[in-house]
């Protein structure tokens, strides 16, 4: 008597199809997870309440586009340390003097790395922050600059390579 190859039954296609559909749902989960865990969303604190008030946003950054602040900053390496330059000049390019600069240092990819900065006065409009042990790659500077009578809000992207 020959002995008969293997015969695919009913049996044999529904275990497959649940073997395959299983293993795509737990590659899903696993990427889903990973996702989340790496970043879970929202970013900003009360963004609902700031979406409701984004017209007096709006009304804040046109006035301050009308005062014509130019600002240019950058990231580099002072003494092994990150140092971050911001240069503010007015309309017409004259230095901003005896501005008080508040700011945070983000890192777009994790919250957790992000850090208050503290800027001491240069001169000639020029201002300077040092950031100790800060890790390679991108981040954001959202810094506000205030004189006596006006006041800037204003983000830079800058880049580390250590």
């Amino acid at each position: 008597m020959m002995a008969h190859p293997m015969e695919i039954r009913g049996a044999h296609v529904l275990a497959a199809m649940l073997l395959f559909f299983a293993a795509v749902i737990a590659i899903n989960v696993a990427f889903a997870t990973i996702a989340v865990r790496t970043f879970p969303g929202e970013d900003v604190p009360r963004s609902y309440a700031q979406g409701l008030q984004y017209n007096e946003t709006l009304a804040k950054r046109r006035a301050q586009e009308a005062l014509g602040w130019r600002v240019s900053a950058d990231l580099r390496a002072v003494d092994g340390e990150a140092a971050i330059e911001v240069e503010l000049r007015d309309r017409d390019g004259f230095p901003i003097r005896n501005a008080h600069l508040t700011a945070a240092l983000q890192r777009p990819t994790d919250a957790h790395l992000d850090r208050a900065v503290s800027f001491v006065d240069l001169g000639d409009g020029r201002y300077q922050a040092l950031a100790s042990d800060l890790a390679p790659g991108r981040w954001r500077l959202r810094a506000n600059a205030q004189t006596a009578t006006d006041a800037l809000d204003f983000e830079s992207d800058l880049s580390w390579r250590r």
